[in-house]
């Protein structure tokens, strides 16, 4: 009897032991997900924290060496209109994560006890969103591969999708790229020593001409970089805002800060405090709101405010688009010659991969001026990927600041000076779409449409970038709504100042990637 009734415990326990294991491992497979959970694996058997000194000047110097993980594979895009089309096939949620039953995200002040609080936090490897003047950013200690983790999960956005580090000294991004960081061996051959000697001059260049501002520069990284930060590539990002928030939170945290916009990822930046609240209420961030002048340390934390018309009208990020984004590469092979065999005193490219404020001619001229442009070839190439491409910048997937109802373009063959014909069919859904122009391409079909906006009558390409996020974002409200339609954007050879221009080209393409780069010619 005392053999049986042992039997029977050693089975109830066996039973029970089960079971617990069972729901670690579901527990373990909800809180990573199935795209983050090799990656988490990975880094628990390296070093979980990353040592960085803040000097007297506030420098921030790696301590240790990183050694780089192989390259992932990369997958080609053959066509953009394979991609456009499945990207906008079914139109998901802003978030596929479960919301928990309680919200955790906090709006906070911008005294300066606030952020320095902020400061604090960021260092200690947690999350805050703020202003930049380009768009709202969601940070974290750069140089901490747990805390850059805290991002991609908090935004949902796929590893391959790099982020930017932010700093306010042009020094500080200049110790991040192996060529110009004092900590790099430039004993090599005569040759490499000369392009890695042409590439820093390029850098200083650039970041003397263009930090604090709307530039992103793309370089090869000094190797203690954490991979995750940069897809994998070997190529780190690096821009200094201008924004005196940004400014101050960067130099309260006193390290580096890696921010991409405070929003799920695919959805439309943020521009208001409100707009990253309404993204990523139920993570654990403290979201920047020069709104708020609620005097004392605890005072500073408030909820969001509940007139959202009225908050609509305080942005604070001026320029509105994401910044210019251009990669620096150096020819490696050694082979600077001509096809007509002579000498060629080009050795690397800079290549502008995101549209922005910061036009390429504008990145010509700082070369020119510093007696450099003779060694570069400088273009625009931007691209359009699927998510699963590994990028050495943000913003290059077909699908992005997209609105949570479909969007389409419309295309030029059915914008404005053509003759307006409508049938019963297209009436209908016009009934039910609202139109986003710019320019009054898209007026005669306004008095047709549910909701109808233009981001600049005129054209001026400054105010349609300073209203293009808040504009899509306020498409997602209208009640009823079941299509959002742009006008396609076709440029064509003219006297548009530079500068304009370049704001002109990125509209064009938050438009285009909102759309997911599909073109339509009819209402359906």
């Amino acid at each position: 009897m005392v053999l049986l009734q042992a039997h029977r415990y050693f089975i109830i326990c066996m039973v029970i032991s089960f079971v617990s294991a069972s729901r670690n491992i579901i527990t373990s497979s909800h809180r990573f997900g199935s795209r983050n959970f090799a990656f988490v694996d990975t880094i628990k058997h390296q070093s979980p924290h990353r040592t960085v000194i803040a000097t007297s000047s506030q420098r921030f110097i790696p301590l240790h060496n990183n050694k780089r993980m192989s390259p992932q594979p990369k997958n080609s895009v053959n066509t953009i209109s394979s991609l456009s089309m499945s990207a906008v096939e079914e139109t998901k949620p802003i978030s596929s994560k479960i919301p928990p039953q309680t919200t955790k995200a906090k709006l906070v002040s911008a005294k300066p006890s606030s952020l320095q609080q902020c400061g604090e936090r960021i260092r200690l490897g947690n999350l805050v969103s703020f202003p930049t003047e380009t768009v709202y950013g969601l940070g974290c200690h750069a140089l901490d591969p747990i805390a850059v983790q805290k991002v991609f999960d908090a935004k949902e956005r796929p590893l391959s999708d790099p982020l930017i580090v932010h700093i306010t000294k042009s020094e500080d991004a200049l110790e991040l790229w192996e060529a110009s960081s004092s900590l790099s061996d430039t004993s090599d051959n005569s040759s490499s020593t000369n392009n890695q000697h042409i590439e820093k001059q390029a850098l200083t260049t650039l970041t003397t001409s263009f930090f604090p501002g709307p530039l992103t520069i793309v370089a090869k990284a000094h190797p203690t970089i954490p991979q995750i930060l940069m897809a994998n590539t070997g190529y780190v990002a690096c821009r200094s805002p201008s924004h005196p928030i940004a400014r101050q939170l960067i130099n309260a945290a006193k390290v580096p800060i890696a921010a991409p916009s405070a929003n799920k990822f695919g959805h439309v930046s943020p521009t208001l405090a409100q707009h990253v609240y309404d993204d990523l209420k139920y993570e654990d961030v403290w979201i920047v709101d020069p709104t708020l002048g609620i005097v004392g340390t605890d005072d500073d934390v408030s909820p969001p405010p509940q007139d959202k018309d009225n908050a609509s009208g305080t942005a604070v990020c001026q320029v509105g688009v994401e910044s210019t984004v251009a990669k620096i590469e150096m020819n490696h092979n050694g082979d600077n010659n001509n096809d007509d065999g002579s000498s060629s005193q080009i050795l690397g490219s800079i290549t502008v991969l995101r549209h922005g404020a910061i036009s390429s001619q504008a990145i010509r001229d700082a070369l020119q001026k510093d007696d450099l442009l003779q060694y570069f070839d400088v273009s625009d190439s931007v691209k359009f990927t699927s998510e699963k491409t590994y990028n050495v910048a943000p913003g290059q997937t077909v699908k992005h600041y997209s609105p949570n109802v479909p969007c389409f373009m419309l295309g030029v063959s059915r914008q404005a000076g053509g003759e307006l014909q409508i049938n019963e069919e297209e009436f209908n859904m016009l009934s039910q779409s609202v139109i986003i122009d710019y320019g009054k391409r898209l007026e005669q079909y306004k008095k047709h449409a549910l909701a109808y906006r233009d981001l600049s009558s005129d054209g001026n390409p400054t105010i349609a970038a300073s209203n293009i996020f808040e504009t899509l974002r306020w498409s997602e409200t209208i009640e009823g709504a079941k299509r959002v339609y742009v006008p396609e954007i076709v440029l064509e050879d003219d006297n548009t100042i530079e500068d304009g221009r370049a704001l002109v080209l990125a509209v064009k393409d938050k438009l285009t990637r909102a759309a997911s780069a599909v073109v339509v010619n009819e209402f359906k």
